[in-house]
């Protein structure tokens, strides 16, 4: 049903980029690691291929969330195409821009944003941003520029409906941070590895040890209706496509 997929950094040249998925029954497992240097797309376009050769099924859409990162970004697409439905995080985009404005002005920022971002309906989020945007404007185009980057997809449990049923589990990426911060209390007094198999080695078995103790999403009993709505958002998709071909 859904693909998180995030890095974890060991050092400044070394991060384990994680997958997990969440079942239509709402579990969550581990799909795989892959060591790197960065998230790029050539390395994430591998690694979920090699999430398919190992039997990971994707005949139907697959929401995918994601912080952002182009690398990833890419590399799914790369590999999934239109079955990819991407869900970007809206914390990682709402502290993106928080970056280009002066300290005095974050927290009220931070409040507009977040307010809109927990709008019900699509239609009253993007109103809501866009009001945001025009205030910016007025501080940092920067900032604007940076709200504006992507973000559609950081609105796309809105525009599918599925918001209130399915945002709690969806909006971010911190279904895959808890995983990380997890891992993290096996990794993170580890200051000296002998090798890059090692490190993959301890981070696999960790991975398994912290598995069968995530809890099920909240709301996994809507994930059969976002299902239906992506297939149906990627058959409006085609077909106005297919119109605009043949026009």
């Amino acid at each position: 049903m859904a693909i998180f997929l995030d890095g974890k950094h060991f050092s400044t040249d070394h991060e384990i980029v994680v997958a997990l998925d969440v079942t239509i029954t709402g579990k969550k497992i581990i799909l795989g690691i892959v060591k790197t240097s960065t998230e790029n797309h050539v390395v994430c376009r591998d690694f979920v291929r090699s999430l398919l050769d190992r039997g990971l099924h994707a005949d139907d859409p697959i929401l995918c969330i994601i912080d952002g990162g182009k690398g990833l970004y890419k590399g799914v697409k790369k590999i999934l195409g239109e079955l990819a439905v991407i869900q970007r995080c809206q914390w990682h985009k709402r502290e993106n821009v928080l970056k280009y404005l002066p300290k005095a002005r974050q927290d009220e920022f931070r409040r507009k944003l977040q307010g809109a971002y927990e709008q019900p309906t699509y239609e009253t989020a993007k109103k809501a941003l866009e009001t945001i945007k025009r205030e910016l404007s007025e501080v940092n185009i920067s900032a604007v520029n940076s709200l504006e980057e992507g973000l559609e997809e950081t609105l796309t449990l809105h525009r599918l409906g599925m918001f209130e049923k399915l945002g709690r589990s969806f909006k971010t990426t911190n279904a895959i941070e808890n995983v990380n911060s997890l891992l993290g209390i096996y990794t993170d007094r580890v200051d000296y590895w002998k090798n890059s198999e090692q490190r993959h080695r301890w981070v696999a078995t960790a991975l398994l040890q912290i598995e069968p103790r995530l809890r099920t999403v909240n709301g996994y009993h809507h994930l059969p209706q976002l299902r239906s709505a992506m297939a149906l958002s990627i058959g409006k998709q085609k077909k106005n496509a297919e119109l605009k071909a043949a026009a």
